[in-house]
């Protein structure tokens, strides 16, 4: 069986953002001990964290966008979940790295769209017989 274009991408998508949370989180814990505080090291690992979870989460879309072709519910979640990284954890990553603590204030809208994300995966399931 031969993955629609929908399935290849989340999966490349999830795949590259595995990738990144890997280098992104190697880089907090051996390049950021000793120039940021201890407090800000726990938000660069919380992004870290959740850039994880949600790389997996991708390419969990991208496998379920095999089976359930042009499901336009399972698309919007995988965008939205991308869109959730970038806010999120980049917010937290750039907060850190910065030091300016005002990017704090966009981090709940990256855990909304992670949250609306997850419920729309659940959906693309409801309406199925």
């Amino acid at each position: 069986m031969q993955a629609n274009s929908t399935s290849v991408r989340f999966i490349r998508l999830g795949a590259l953002m595995m990738a990144l949370a890997v280098a992104l989180g190697a880089f907090g814990a051996h390049g950021l001990k000793k120039i940021v505080e201890p407090q800000m090291l726990v938000v660069y690992q919380t992004g870290v964290q959740y850039h994880f979870y949600h790389a997996l989460g991708l390419i969990f879309i991208g496998l379920i966008a095999n089976v359930q072709t042009d499901d336009k519910k399972l698309q919007l979640s995988g965008w939205l979940m991308f869109a959730g990284i970038v806010i999120f954890s980049g917010s937290l990553y750039i907060m850190t790295l910065t030091g300016i603590k005002e990017m704090g204030a966009i981090t709940p809208i990256g855990g909304v769209l992670f949250i609306v994300s997850w419920i729309l995966l659940v959906r693309s399931f409801s309406t199925k017989k």
